[in-house]
């Protein structure tokens, strides 16, 4: 399967009349298969815990706040929520405690866990979420309590992600990080933990050499580092592919762009506003996992690519920061990063950090960044302007109905990177590629076509400028 990656920055992406976009394909696939309701946990008709699938139905929602404030966290268990949402599952309630720290045994305490039992036999859920990561042995000891499966916030954003994935890269780099996330919490159910291959293991075995070979933990260990291993190396081949497109533009001098931001926060809405790309469009998070980049121009016609990226979020499982980096070095290698912030949410200014710290680890917090306020027409005012003064250079603009599309644009075009060189040149008509050079990497500020070429005066990047030195007396 291709990714956006494959198509060059040239081609015009067209779809035929009376076509559906890609986008709407993809959002018709994606809607198309529905978990249903009512099936068992499978705490009781499973051996083996690693082999159980995240199948999430009826939930109940847990978090623990060690700092902050109640809105703080009600906020954080909303987002939990819509997370569980888009997963395909059903909240039924959710509840937060306040703790200096997260009780080391049972993540929320030996009371409180004894409450969610009753909780979730009243309602009937089969699923609790925890709002953190729980250590294995918090896992198990939780679950040993509720009688209902129990998942973290991790398990339940890898799985959005294994949902959402589309291209190979995406799915290989969604399955390493679920393989990352699942070795450390490998356990058996049982007599499965240490269930061993017995006897020989093996038909060489003899004298001395008979043991208790491999357990069944210690097979599936080895089985998963070695399903690891096959990942990072068939991913390292395709970041060398992408590595050497991103490098074609360079040679070009073409400036990248990145729409980065807060997961749901209307990034491919604004790719598809600023280019027509067409790509999918979801009211839910994480749509968009594998990115799209597409060519766009300044008011003066000077080129430059946009590139969709996946959308962040708290508390970003560092096993998917990892899977994904080739993936986010989109960002850290763009000349400028629209970062993208839903004004109409509850919490834009923890939108902005969470945005940020991703930035940071990636590498990409000296690349000069624009915030642009999205859905502006469904945000209060008062949020709007307490926004603009934390963020004084912001461009307010509504994706859904094009209102300050005009203004981004041309500030994206006062932002990108200052051209070299003024050149007067009559490059002849055999080097039209020159010409259409200077069109898609420069700034013309005059053309005409005389007997001897095409007479130009422009503003270009300096490599080009080289090439055109030669006409420059002609």
């Amino acid at each position: 399967m291709r990714t956006a990656h494959d198509h060059d920055i040239d081609r015009e992406d067209e779809t035929p009349a009376g076509v559906p976009a890609q986008g709407e394909l993809e959002l018709e696939e994606r809607h198309a298969l529905r978990r249903v309701a009512g099936l068992s946990t499978e705490l009781d008709d499973v051996t083996e815990v690693e082999y159980r699938s995240l199948r999430l139905e009826r939930v109940v929602l847990i978090g623990v706040w060690t700092s902050g404030t109640q809105t703080d966290a009600d906020n954080s268990l909303v987002e939990l929520k819509h997370l569980a949402e888009t997963a395909g599952a059903v909240v039924l309630e959710g509840v937060t405690q306040r703790r200096s720290k997260p009780d080391p045994a049972t993540y929320i305490g030996r009371g409180k866990a004894e409450e969610l039992a009753g909780i979730t036999a009243a309602t009937g859920a089969d699923t609790v979420i925890c709002d953190g990561e729980l250590t294995p042995g918090q896992l198990r000891q939780l679950e040993d309590v509720v009688k209902v499966k129990v998942i973290d916030r991790t398990a339940l954003i890898l799985d959005i992600f294994a949902q959402h994935a589309r291209s190979s890269e995406g799915k290989a780099q969604v399955e390493l990080a679920q393989l990352s996330y699942l070795l450390p919490r490998l356990r058996g159910w049982g007599g499965s933990l240490s269930r061993q291959a017995g006897g020989r293991a093996g038909s060489n075995g003899g004298v001395g050499l008979r043991g208790p070979g491999e357990t069944k933990i210690e097979t599936d260990r080895r089985r998963i580092n070695a399903r690891m291993a096959k990942l990072r190396r068939r991913l390292a081949q395709m970041v060398t592919a992408r590595d050497v497109k991103r490098d074609r533009r360079r040679a070009r001098q073409v400036p990248a762009v990145a729409i980065a931001g807060y997961t749901n926060a209307g990034k491919s809405s604004l790719l598809n506003r600023l280019t027509g790309a067409g790509v999918l469009v979801e009211d839910a998070l994480f749509a968009t996992l594998d990115p799209a980049v597409r060519q766009a121009r300044t008011p003066d016609g000077r080129g430059f690519t946009l590139s969709d990226t996946v959308g962040f979020v708290r508390h970003l499982p560092h096993q998917l920061v990892e899977a994904f980096r080739s993936t986010l070095e989109e960002v850290a290698d763009s000349d400028l990063i629209l970062h993208v912030v839903d004004a109409s949410d509850a919490d834009p200014e923890s939108q902005l950090a969470a945005v940020r710290e991703v930035f940071a680890e990636i590498g990409a917090g000296d690349v000069p960044e624009l915030v642009v306020l999205n859905k502006t027409d469904a945000a209060d005012e008062l949020a709007v302007k307490r926004l603009r003064t934390r963020e004084p250079g912001a461009v307010e603009v509504s994706a859904r109905t094009g209102a300050g599309i005009d203004d981004l644009v041309a500030a994206v075009a006062a932002a990108l990177p200052e051209l070299d060189r003024e050149v007067r040149a009559v490059v002849p008509y055999h080097r039209g590629d020159l010409v259409s050079r200077v069109h898609q990497e420069g700034r013309v500020v005059a053309e005409e076509h005389t007997a001897d070429g095409t007479s130009l005066h422009a503003w270009v990047p300096e490599r080009l400028a080289g090439k055109l030195e030669e006409y420059a007396g002609v």
